[in-house]
């Protein structure tokens, strides 16, 4: 038997938690569409009838009430993972996760623990509007004591899934529907010991430093290939982790190529790719820059309604790589 296999990422997020039902009896899921194929996609297909519908909860549309069920599950030794089909709902819990579940340990002096997942969904793209559209990452980031990840690949979709939940901090996991029907080759057990190690390089390169979180790694990946047919070597890097922030492998690549585009699907202000930017500038010599950093984000409006503006709002490939040669050939 072949010791690995190739799964879609939503595929990977089903596998995950069918790996932690199994093997971890305090684990339970709840929310909202956990039955439906319409509201988390193929990413939890059949896992009720799999393991019971005591285990994989759907509740009433209250993302309030399902969310403090969690956190008090958690507070009294149950490992939950509540998810929120709509990253923008999730909102309506902003309190629980926030105020309660981030500050928990910290207040009891680390005497009791919250380890619970929050599992927000980023749904948008398709004409469904500013209320349906929204990532909010950078938001949860900015908060202690909350552990913020994003996967951007199929065996990240699994891996960060089962390491967060088996950790004993409360952890948002925020994936990307977008993704769902990328694949990747993995090891058939999941690799929880290297899940939480911070960004990871997945293309080398000479010229120029693209770090990207989420979907915009796709999109950072495709603008290195295009970039490498007109000479110009991208090195990609997934953030991957978002908080706590390890910049280290970020700086490192950034003294080789001394150019640095941070591509994230969130706001440009008080955003993701601001922060990247920031911790490299503090780290590195002035005299290491070929080039001023550059960002690629949303546009600081909200997302529009329709299709053609929606088109223009959203980051593209083609902007990363235009970025890219004007930074490389501009500084010839």
């Amino acid at each position: 038997m072949s010791q690995t296999i190739r799964l879609t990422y939503g595929e990977a997020i089903r596998e995950g938690f069918r790996w932690l039902l199994a093997e971890r009896p305090e684990v339970f899921l709840i929310g909202q569409g956990l039955w439906s194929p319409w509201y988390v996609g193929n990413s939890m297909t059949n896992l009720e009838r799999d393991f019971g519908a005591d285990r994989v909860i759907d509740t009433p549309v209250s993302e309030l009430a399902c969310t403090g069920a969690a956190v008090g599950a958690a507070i009294a030794g149950k490992r939950p993972v509540v998810i929120h089909p709509r990253v923008d709902f999730m909102l309506l819990a902003v309190d629980q996760i926030v105020t309660q579940a981030a500050k928990w340990s910290s207040m009891f002096g680390g005497r009791s623990r919250c380890p619970v997942v929050v599992r927000g969904i980023v749904n948008r793209g398709g004409e469904q509007g500013a209320q349906h559209s929204q990532a909010l990452h950078s938001w949860f980031a900015h908060v202690p004591g909350l552990r913020v990840v994003m996967p951007a690949t199929a065996a990240d979709a699994r891996d960060l899934l089962v390491s967060s939940v088996l950790c004993d901090d409360p952890v948002l996991y925020i994936d990307d529907r977008w993704l769902y029907d990328e694949s990747d080759e993995m090891p058939r057990q999941p690799d929880v010991a290297a899940a939480f190690d911070g960004p990871r390089v997945l293309r080398a390169g000479t010229d120029v430093t693209i770090v990207a979180t989420g979907h915009a790694v796709s999109l950072a990946r495709s603008a290195a290939e295009t970039l490498a047919q007109d000479g110009c070597e991208a090195e990609v890097i997934d953030l991957r982790v978002l908080n706590p922030l390890q910049p280290e492998r970020v700086i490192a690549s950034v003294h080789k190529t001394g150019r640095l585009i941070a591509v994230d699907g969130g706001w440009s202000t008080c955003g993701m790719a601001g922060e990247v930017i920031a911790r490299v500038a503090e780290a590195m010599p002035p005299g290491r820059w070929k080039a001023p950093p550059r960002r690629v984000c949303l546009q600081d409006t909200p997302t529009p309604t329709s299709r053609v503006l929606e088109a223009e709002h959203f980051p593209k490939a083609d902007t990363v790589i235009a970025t890219a040669l004007q930074m490389v050939k501009g500084a010839a």
